[in-house]
């Protein structure tokens, strides 16, 4: 058995650090990635945000690809609830056809930033279609399989790359991962997200027992999370700090997992509703070499999950590259028959 590691970026700007700067992070971080010989590189989608830079994954996906030479390059994710499908699949098909082969689109359910950003990103968009609905009309145009009794059958999302985007659905709970396995698509549990191994493993027993195969595919899991791999317990401990994860519970249902309480007051602020805030501790993968390898192999056992997309949002950058260094001479040294 060997386990595969990818990577997600979220281009954190850290204090005293412009966006610029978070950029260049993000890009040297591929290229290591890369050089490593991870399978994928993922950035993500967040809005009004003066802590993460990256607003507009499908730009940096672009740049990412002209950087790199093997890597695959994706989103994780694009939250579809914002756009248009059609529109999606033209910014991904270009993409996969100036890297054939290199790019995967993640989609998430999030709202990706605050209320106020949702509404801007919405605005004018009368469209009410559930984000399952959308999933389902992005994989039609990434395939070009609109059926002949649709409204709009004959139209394409050019230009029709030779290898298209792998689709995958991305979420932190058992709903997003039955709408994955209704849809016969791959599936990555956001256990940074969450926190919570429990509902991971629940996530994962719920995709793999609804996956519908008559789509021609077979079930794929991805789980998450955040690691921080060090040369002592202590040095990880102190590179991973004492941040918390942030959930605020709305009186209207939804949960959301927020940066600092700060944005959480905000997001309660914007959405004009009760609300309630809670803080727990983060689920962060945290130690050297051997204790991070063995919590791995031990996630594989209890899921049988052999890719983890790994993030890993510290300061300084230095010891941001060399947590991935660690991270792959720690599974180098798996043996085959673990």
């Amino acid at each position: 058995m060997s386990i595969t590691i990818s990577v997600l970026d979220q281009s954190p700007v850290y204090p005293g650090e412009t966006s610029a700067e978070a950029f260049e992070h993000t890009i040297r971080l591929a290229q290591k990635s890369e050089a490593l010989g991870f399978r994928r590189f993922w950035v993500s989608e967040h809005h009004d945000s003066d802590h993460v830079a990256g607003s507009s994954p499908e730009v940096l996906i672009s740049y990412l690809l002209a950087k790199t030479q093997t890597i695959r390059i994706g989103s994780g994710g694009v939250m579809l609830q914002h756009y248009s499908p059609y529109k999606v699949a033209e910014n991904f098909n270009v993409l996969a056809s100036l890297a054939p082969g290199r790019v995967d689109l993640g989609i998430g359910r999030a709202p990706g930033g605050l209320p106020r950003s949702t509404q801007a990103l919405q605005r004018g968009a009368g469209d009410s279609a559930s984000l399952t609905d959308k999933i389902v009309e992005l994989g039609k145009y990434i395939h070009n399989r609109l059926e002949a009794d649709h409204p709009l059958h004959g139209l394409r999302a050019t230009p029709l790359p030779e290898t298209a985007p792998e689709l995958y659905v991305l979420g932190a709970s058992v709903g997003s991962a039955e709408i994955a396995a209704s849809l016969g698509l791959p599936y990555v549990f956001s256990l940074f997200i969450n926190g919570d191994e429990a509902t991971a493993l629940a996530a994962i027993r719920a995709y793999r027992d609804a996956f519908d195969d008559s789509h021609g595919t077979r079930p794929q899991v991805i789980v998450a999370l955040s690691v921080v791999v060090a040369d002592s317990v202590e040095e990880a401990a102190e590179l991973a700090g004492s941040h918390k994860l942030v959930k605020i519970h709305l009186a209207s249902g939804r949960t959301l997992t927020v940066g600092t309480l700060e944005q959480a007051e905000e997001f309660g602020r914007q959405a004009n509703e009760p609300y309630t805030v809670e803080e727990q501790e983060p689920s962060v993968l945290k130690g050297t070499k051997e204790t991070v390898r063995e919590k791995l192999l031990e996630l594989h056992q209890a899921s049988g999950i052999d890719e983890f997309v790994v993030t890993t949002n510290i300061q300084p950058f230095d010891k941001r590259l060399r947590s991935f260094e660690l991270l792959a001479e720690a599974l180098a040294e798996v043996p085959a028959e673990a």
